[in-house]
């Protein structure tokens, strides 16, 4: 007998605009359990201080994660200068006070320089993994373990406002950027120490920011359906964003059905005009429907690598 599916298999992306205070995995789960959806993935964590734009894949939008983890983003972060703690935001304690003497000038100055590629070194509070456990596990633990510098881009970073000891700036940069540690350096380099006191990433590749949505307007949404005695899915799947959103920027090429039957049976398949090398958004027949992503094999073939299982969507 065939196990019974927790959940709805629905597809698409949710772009959540995660409140301060918990985490990205917390926000992931009441989204997962508003939309009592079967699977459910979220792109690039924020951390509990960080609100914003957190997309969140639910179902067969989850093959294609990847993608928006390897995206741009782009973040406003508010710095408090004159104070440098163990996290580098302010969730960490005061480990260092040192006086405010800096000007704009050198302040722009110094905000300059980090424009470009750079070499990072990530922060022991983030998540990245040492010997299969994150390193803010290491970090609570008062262990430093080292880490390895990683290339990241700063496509654009500017001073919006500086008050006092506050310093707002709007940042454009590649994945795997930390904003902490771009603030905690930018502290050194003025040489008064500094952390985040805000953090708000507004935007992922190119979703709009005025498609985000937060979790008191998804459970308003419940109570209404609950209200008018309807399927909660009728006001919350509109809000669904289509799953080759993640992957829109691909080069696309369109199947017909036979190809498609061969694609979506994991064979190989040659067509006249697709690109020579890379990752390849697949659509079928007159309607472009999405059926997942490939890539250019050796032979000058389309291998499939993600494919869209489609399933029609289970009555409760």
């Amino acid at each position: 007998m065939a196990r019974r599916r927790k959940g709805r298999p629905i597809n698409g992306v949710v772009l959540l605009d995660k409140p301060t205070g918990i985490s990205s995995n917390d926000a992931l789960q009441k989204v997962k359990r508003i939309y009592f959806a079967e699977k459910a993935g979220h792109t690039g964590a924020l951390d509990p201080l960080a609100t914003g734009m957190l997309p969140i894949c639910l179902g067969e939008a989850t093959k294609f994660s990847q993608f928006l983890l390897d995206s741009d983003k782009r973040y406003v972060v508010i710095a408090k200068l004159g104070e440098r703690t163990n996290t580098s935001d302010s969730d960490g304690e005061v480990v260092e006070t040192r006086p405010v003497n800096v000007t704009r000038e050198f302040l722009e100055e110094c905000i300059e320089k980090f424009k470009g590629e750079t070499d990072q070194i990530p922060s022991m509070f983030s998540a990245l993994k040492y010997q299969g456990k994150p390193l803010y596990e290491y970090a609570r633990a008062g262990i430093e373990v080292p880490r390895e510098s990683r290339k990241i881009t700063v496509y654009s970073i500017e001073l919006l406002r500086f008050e006092g000891d506050e310093v707002e700036m709007e940042v454009h940069c590649s994945k795997g950027t930390y904003i902490r540690t771009i603030t905690d350096d930018l502290g050194e380099m003025l040489g008064c120490g500094a952390h985040v006191t805000m953090l708000r990433r507004t935007g992922v590749a190119k979703y709009p920011y005025e498609r985000m949505v937060t979790l008191e307007q998804l459970n308003e949404l419940l109570e209404q359906a609950k209200r008018e005695e309807i399927a909660p899915k009728d006001l919350l799947d509109p809000l669904l964003l289509p799953m080759d959103t993640a992957v829109e920027d691909l080069p696309e090429v369109n199947l017909n059905a036979e190809l498609t039957n061969m694609v979506q049976h994991g064979q190989p398949v040659q067509v006249f005009g697709a690109p020579s090398e890379g990752s390849i958004r697949m659509t079928s027949g007159a309607e472009r429907t999405f059926i997942g992503v490939a890539e250019m094999n050796d032979d000058g073939k389309i291998a499939p690598k993600r494919l869209v299982v489609f399933r029609e969507e289970e009555q409760s």
